[in-house]
């Protein structure tokens, strides 16, 4: 059978029709045509090119239109940018595609630069918003059913995550044994963290490592990945809490900045300075992980949270010394943002996946359990849950959890 490049190797009829599943292109055996596929029978694909309405796996019906996040407005103002459209229709897979519906969805520090525009200044609003999400496969293309069936459970790092439904290239997607917010986390902040201290932070044991923010979605894995290279681990933190937390997760040294100084603990504590520096926050925290570095010392930037809330995006910080404090150390700063480390993403996600499975690794998520208004559930609460992690109060990756109308039985 043929399929016309138009159709994109989907039926042309106007209504939905099923085409069987077929992992061989022949069986030699005899019997039944199914009897090759292990005796059941091959699972039914769903064309919906042509539906409005389409059914999921399990008969619920999947609506014509959904809730979604939409950057109106170039803003780093989340609430100003961001406005919650009701009827957004769902998107239909093309053939290599997945329609994922989320289940859970993560904040990123960088959500707010995205709703400014600070990432690609060609894009002009509307635009979907949101980086990463985890949920089951609802439909798909023929060509993604290669590789994919409905009801799986899969993850992925795309624009777009604030939507009840997302459509996802298969190639992007990442299979999962189950819908867990636990691995959620290691989609953007476990594999920032996996990823830059091992191509940037050279670790090697008894190297002394600080992580700025160390509490946070990426830095409880920059804690927990130093540890595991027998490195010696400073964190900064907020409160008694978050360093009662980074204790549990190995960390050696615990600084609460809102009740110590940073700079005269590191002072007393490491004279000779630290070799690594895993550095979030920005402005004053930068100067202090500077002047703190060891002769040959790393200062790794993965981002400078206090700026983001400006116009500009930045943080002050003493540039005009810049030069001369490198020079004098024989030190460097290295930037990473992890779209220009794609190569090694696959590698960095297996291994932080094997770790977790293997108990090898905390997965710390923040439900917004003990925010104000309670936990954070459905894409209205994305809002509070932006405003959460500016105000500092997260211990691990903030989820918002998605829930579903009672029809569906998943």
């Amino acid at each position: 059978m043929s399929f016309s490049a138009k159709s994109g190797a989907l039926l042309s009829s106007r209504a939905p029709r099923y085409w069987w599943r077929r992992r061989q292109p022949s069986c030699a055996a005899e019997g039944p045509s199914w009897s090759c596929f292990g005796g059941s029978r091959p699972r039914p694909i769903l064309d919906m090119s042509y539906s409005r309405h389409f059914l999921d796996f399990q008969g619920s019906s999947i609506p014509s239109s959904m809730k979604k996040l939409v950057v109106t407005k170039l803003s780093q103002n989340f609430r100003e940018a961001v406005t919650l459209q009701q009827d957004s229709p769902v998107p239909l897979p093309g053939d290599g595609d997945l329609l994922v519906r989320n289940r859970f969805v993560g904040i990123n520090a960088s959500d707010i630069n995205y709703s400014a525009g600070r990432y690609d200044s060609s894009v002009k609003p509307p635009f979907d918003t949101g980086f990463e999400g985890i949920g089951d496969v609802v439909a798909l293309g023929l060509s993604a059913s290669a590789h994919y069936t409905v009801g799986q459970a899969v993850a992925y790092v795309k624009a777009g995550s604030f939507a009840e439904y997302t459509v996802v290239p298969a190639k992007h997607a990442v299979p999962l044994p189950s819908v867990k917010p636990e691995f959620l986390t290691l989609m953007v902040s476990g594999a920032t963290a996996y990823i830059s201290l091992k191509e940037l932070g050279e670790l090697s044991e008894g190297k002394k490592v600080l992580v700025t923010a160390a509490a946070g979605g990426t830095g409880q894995f920059a804690v927990q990945l130093a540890k595991k290279a027998k490195c010696h681990v400073i964190g900064t933190c907020s409160s008694d809490e978050k360093g009662g937390f980074l204790k549990s997760i190995g960390c050696d040294c615990t600084i609460n900045y809102k009740t110590e100084s940073v700079e005269s603990v590191l002072r007393k504590d490491y004279p000779e300075g630290v070799d690594v520096v895993y550095e979030s926050v920005g402005g004053k925290m930068f100067d202090l992980a500077l002047n703190s570095l060891a002769t040959k010392g790393r200062l790794i930037i993965i981002g400078f949270i206090t700026g983001y809330q400006s116009p500009t995006g930045l943080s002050p910080i003493k540039a005009e010394l810049l030069p001369a404090k490198l020079l004098k150390k024989s030190a460097s700063i290295r930037g990473f943002f992890l779209n220009h480390y794609l190569s090694e993403y696959q590698m960095a996600l297996k291994h932080l996946l094997e770790m977790y499975e293997k108990g090898d690794l905390v997965c710390e998520v923040d439900f917004g359990d003990m925010s104000p208004e309670g936990k954070f559930i459905g894409l209205e609460s994305v809002f509070r849950a932006v405003d959460y992690m500016y105000m500092g109060k997260n211990i691990g990756k903030i989820v918002v959890e998605l829930p579903h109308s009672v029809n569906s039985k998943l």
